[in-house]
């Protein structure tokens, strides 16, 4: 028979990433609509460690939808991934009569899940982190708005790099994944674009591509480059020496994980998260929320962090077509 669920827990972890709230508030609300009790752990898996455990009601999340961050807070835990500390974890869970868990964030703390999983809590991750790299999703919270965000900052960085005939280099987040990158080359009409998983470090054929257009009349030359591939600030003073052309540096930064949600970050989010619950009543455990092909489903939690994902060579191929 499958595991009766009274009460459930949920958590942030990682990375925050506007529309965990949104989520929260889903698991929230559609727990109690189903019967259910529902407990908030504080500051991820280092607060369940630290019993920081709450009731939580539809109150407790009102007006919430709107907020980036997460009102749960979040913290990164080294003792929670130890054998000892995964132990006492499931151990705390049941001292407070937590019998599920939703874990909201990355492939780190979906290890941590399936660990909780294996010593008898049921848990459901979603997916939650502005870099678009959780190999099983074609989308994870948080991305559309940080996509946005850095969008709108480029723009305005073209605005001023053109006014003065610069060469920008304009940093985005994303850890070692370039999905932020790309998308914000293409969408913000970059003249390169320099993602991890594409980038041969050859920046020689930089300088030659900035020098070739301005000679046939670019008067600004805009170039997005990921967080994996980083050094901006040098980078920028050695194509000034070679170029002769003015050059600046923009680390755009963690405002690229605030600020209020997008639509679409608050509608799939609460959807994850009702759904989340769903599983949980059904008696599953183990198990991530994904969307995929236009579809909401789930997949087993090692299975989801077996797989492997890689930039669309189709998009990449475009974005080559399209900088000039």
């Amino acid at each position: 028979m499958a595991k009766e669920v009274k009460t459930i827990g949920v958590l942030t972890s990682g990375g925050d990433a506007p529309g965990m709230n949104a989520a929260i508030r889903a698991v929230v609300r559609t727990a109690i609509n189903k019967g259910l009790k529902v407990k908030g752990i504080m500051r991820g898996y280092a607060g369940l460690l630290q019993e920081e455990i709450v009731d939580m009601d539809g109150l407790s999340v009102a007006d919430t939808i709107n907020r980036g961050g997460t009102i749960l807070y979040t913290a990164r835990c080294q003792e929670f991934t130890t054998a000892e500390g995964q132990q006492k974890g499931a151990e705390i869970c049941r001292k407070h009569g937590i019998d599920g868990i939703v874990v909201i964030g990355g492939d780190g703390s979906f290890k941590g899940a399936g660990k909780l999983s294996a010593l008898g809590i049921n848990t459901i991750g979603l997916p939650g982190t502005i870099d678009l790299d959780i190999a099983c999703t074609d989308y994870t919270i948080g991305f559309d708005t940080a996509v946005n965000t850095a969008m709108e900052a480029i723009d305005r960085v073209r605005d001023t790099s053109t006014s003065h005939e610069r060469c920008s280099i304009i940093e985005v987040m994303g850890r070692n994944a370039g999905y932020i990158a790309l998308w914000c080359g293409i969408a913000n009409g970059a003249e390169d674009i320099l993602l991890p998983e594409k980038y041969d470090g050859d920046e020689q054929k930089l300088i030659n591509r900035i020098i070739e257009n301005r000679k046939r009349g670019k008067r600004h030359h805009i170039i997005i480059n990921a967080e994996g591939i980083g050094h901006s600030a040098s980078m920028a003073k050695r194509i000034e020496a070679a170029t002769g052309i003015e050059t600046r540096a923009t680390i755009l930064g963690h405002m690229q994980r605030g600020g209020t949600p997008t639509c679409k970050d608050r509608m799939y989010a609460s959807i994850m998260g009702a759904k989340a619950v769903e599983l949980l009543v059904a008696g599953k455990s183990n198990r991530v929320v994904a969307y995929k092909g236009g579809e909401y489903v789930d997949f087993d939690i090692q299975e989801a962090l077996s797989m492997t994902k890689q930039i669309p060579e189709d998009q990449y191929e475009i974005s080559r077509i399209l900088v000039r």
